[in-house]
């Protein structure tokens, strides 16, 4: 295949104007998303050093996903999702600005820093679910798995650009610029969202209100094999081995002796460089399988293992190039797999139990990740979830070995 036809198929879904817009847009917001991501954890570190007190502020992020992230789903099925970003997005700029103020002004405290965590995780608790689900009303069933994986593409160019910045900001400005920024590249978002051809959407069925919706998600998505076995992965990834926002400053500061933020901006930009080369790749594949899932979780645990076995910090940020590239790549094709194999009236529900399994479960995962390394060392917290890393691409391995499971009625796979 020609170079042409590569960039065609790659970049299919770009072609749709709507897309095109929230792609752009995110990437600017995402970029000042990974600065603040940056900052917030050296700030945790300048205040205290804890690393318990970096598994708070991280896990009180996702904290009401963990308690209400169904009900963050059904508001998705419920509602247009447009007009759920013009909300999620105006809070989430204006919290980055309360803090960047607070910090300028010298007045951050430990009890501010979680609150701002606590409320920032409220708000993503409806705006995750939306976006995710959002990405099909604007390019349709047929291209929302290149869809998805061009969309962890931007997460992660917005990784690759972000830290490299927020490590020269806070080193010559501090760190409130860099929440001052952040703040400000939500704006691209709400100009796209506003930019967008409402004509061009390809709408989802929505559900109407009645009582017991939660429960009947919560059901239908325990009742397919195909979305259970994905969710139950996904999970035991999600809580002992995503979570670099604990494990990579710790590495960096604690392992390699780093003196400044630029350093664990490095690392984070590494893994953000592997990681837009798999969300390219897996953009290109055509429909993801769970076989596909196991092989790319083993992939990723053995990349992860060599990660915390590295002797100097230039080689682990040589090995977290490769690592970013299937962590992305896995949960692109984990995201898109339950996309495709979920009904338009449950996708929202569908969608935040898997923000609940790879993000909600961070509440779990971040303390106690950072309570193993309190008590031992960064190194070990890597290879705690390396481990669980494998064991779950085996059991995933041995559960989609030879078995063929349908696709509901109704689900984009189901043709």
């Amino acid at each position: 295949m020609n170079a042409r036809a590569y960039s065609a198929k790659t970049f299919a879904a770009l072609g749709v104007r709507n897309f095109r817009l929230y792609f752009i847009g995110q990437l600017i917001s995402v970029s000042g998303t990974w600065m603040q991501s940056v900052a917030l954890g050296w700030l945790v570190l300048q205040t205290t050093g804890s690393s318990l007190d970096l598994g708070y502020v991280v896990a009180l992020q996702f904290v009401p996903m963990l308690i209400a992230g169904p009900y963050g789903g059904l508001v998705a099925d419920r509602r247009e999702k447009r007009q759920i970003l013009y909300v999620t997005q105006s809070v989430s700029g204006l919290l980055a600005l309360a803090l960047g103020l607070l910090v300028s002004l010298h007045h951050v405290s430990m009890p501010a820093l979680y609150v701002f965590a606590a409320l920032l995780g409220l708000v993503n608790l409806f705006d995750n679910p939306a976006r995710q689900s959002f990405v099909q009303e604007m390019v349709g069933p047929d291209l929302i798995a290149n869809a998805v994986s061009l969309n962890s593409v931007l997460m992660n160019a917005g990784r690759l650009i972000g830290p490299g910045i927020a490590a020269g900001f806070i080193a010559v400005f501090g760190s409130a610029v860099c929440f001052d920024v952040n703040a400000a590249s939500y704006l691209a978002v709400l100009v796209a969202l506003v930019m967008m051809r409402r004509g061009d959407f390809l709408p989802m069925r929505t559900v109407s209100r009645e009582r017991g919706q939660v429960r009947l998600g919560l059901r239908y998505a325990a009742s397919q094999p195909l979305l259970r076995v994905v969710l139950i992965s996904i999970a035991a990834i999600g809580t002992f081995a995503y979570n670099f926002t604990v494990t990579l400053p710790l590495l960096a500061r604690t392992t390699f002796h780093a003196r400044s933020a630029a350093d664990y901006g490095l690392l984070m930009a590494a893994m953000g460089l592997g990681a837009i080369a798999g969300g390219l790749a897996t953009a290109y594949r055509a429909r993801p399988t769970p076989q596909l899932l196991a092989g790319l979780v083993l992939g990723f645990a053995v990349l992860m293992a060599l990660v915390g076995a590295m002797p100097s910090f230039t080689w682990a940020e040589i090995m977290l190039v490769p690592t970013g590239a299937l962590s992305i790549a896995l949960i692109s094709t984990a995201n898109s797999f339950l996309q495709t194999n979920s009904t338009q009236e449950m996708r929202g529900r569908v969608m935040s139990l898997y923000a609940i399994a790879f993000l909600g479960t961070t509440p779990i995962g971040a303390p106690l990740i950072g309570l193993v390394i309190n008590y031992t060392n960064p190194r070990v917290g890597v290879w705690l979830g390396a481990g669980v890393a494998l064991v779950t691409g085996l059991a995933l391995g041995y559960t989609a070995r030879g078995q063929r499971l349908a696709a509901p009625e109704g689900s984009a796979a189901y043709r």
